[in-house]
């Protein structure tokens, strides 16, 4: 089973976006724990507890219910016809994308810090977004497994 190397790029993209957020999150929670007001109780409650609940629901929901999982892997396959992670520019987009939302965890960190009020939980939408890049991976190769899709991408 040898896939072309344009898919081979499509899944390591998958991956390796879903291993940049999570490392991204990781770094932001090693931010905030020194810096959020409320002890670490409070902190590690609005950067681990809650965002994890998050993640896991937008990880299952989408590949629990047969609609949204038929959605989002039309998504996913939409995104490998469009060229996400085969081209260089793709790669820049999405990496792009990831600093850009790593800089607003940061920046909701210091206003929270700086005014001692927590408003919206930026780290639970963060963990969302992990819970549905997860999921486009693992639905990467669930659409293997589909026969006029395999046709499409094995050489």
């Amino acid at each position: 089973m040898a896939f072309t190397r344009a898919w081979r790029n499509f899944k390591r993209m998958q991956d390796l976006t879903v291993a940049a957020a999570g490392l991204i999150y990781a770094g932001a929670v090693a931010h905030a724990v020194g810096r959020l007001p409320g002890g670490v109780g409070v902190v590690l409650r609005w950067t681990l507890m809650w965002p994890a609940l998050f993640l896991v629901a937008s990880l299952i929901v989408p590949l629990a219910v047969p609609t949204l999982k038929r959605w989002l892997a039309r998504y996913v396959w939409m995104s490998f016809q469009a060229g996400f992670g085969q081209t260089p520019g793709s790669i820049l987009m999405g990496v792009g994308l990831l600093l850009g939302a790593a800089a607003f965890i940061y920046w909701q960190v210091a206003a929270v810090a700086a005014t001692g009020r927590y408003q919206a939980n930026v780290f639970a939408a963060y963990a969302a977004g992990i819970g549905i890049l997860a999921a486009q991976a693992i639905l990467v190769r669930a659409l293997e497994r589909l026969p006029d899709v395999r046709q499409r991408i094995e050489e």
